[in-house]
């Protein structure tokens, strides 16, 4: 069977990145506009640094089909999106005298848990109704945590695929030598 240049591009919904980064999206507004005082410029800084974790996947996806450095690149943006906004929900807890939680307490080890069993919005939302700031901020915290790693290992994941098969303009040579029958 021939090989085709361009590539399918991969279901991103599919992709627990994207469901894990949706959560922290929507867990992101809500934190935002129910704790944040309105008019506070880190109501849009943590919304968009959520939302571009997520929609760098989205475009990353896309873009796969004609180019790994694009896609790489974009994955790494989603990545780094979520770096920042990581230091936004610690800074909260920080700067209002609220515990962060330590990786092996209760707290710390049921969130992970629940992050592990669950990657929908709507059920980390119905925990946000009834928790306060702290909770939620440490909840976030957790998740983006959790996003960063399967963003790691779709990154290795991405370059190992690179180095195997190549990229777009190695596709297209490989390609037109099978036409010519070099």
């Amino acid at each position: 069977m021939p090989e085709h240049i361009i590539r399918p591009s991969g279901n991103y919904r599919k992709l627990l990145s994207y469901q894990k980064t949706e959560v922290i999206y929507e867990m992101t507004y809500h934190f935002a506009h129910r704790f944040l005082a309105k008019g506070d410029r880190t109501i849009d800084q943590m919304v968009q640094a959520a939302r571009s974790g997520k929609q760098n996947i989205i475009e990353g996806c896309a873009a796969s089909a004609t180019s790994s450095k694009t896609e790489l690149k974009l994955v790494n943006v989603a990545k780094a999106s979520l770096q920042e906004l990581l230091e936004d929900y610690i800074d909260y807890l920080r700067t209002r005298g609220h515990r962060q939680w330590e990786e092996g307490s209760i707290e710390y080890e049921t969130m992970r848990r629940l992050g592990r069993e669950h990657n929908d919005a709507p059920y980390f939302l119905a925990l946000c109704q009834t928790r306060g700031a702290d909770v939620i901020a440490n909840m976030a915290i957790i998740l983006i945590h959790q996003a960063d790693y399967l963003l790691h290992r779709q990154l290795e994941r991405l370059e190992a695929d690179f180095v195997k098969n190549g990229g777009f303009s190695e596709r297209m040579m490989r390609v037109r030598k099978q036409e010519r029958g070099y």
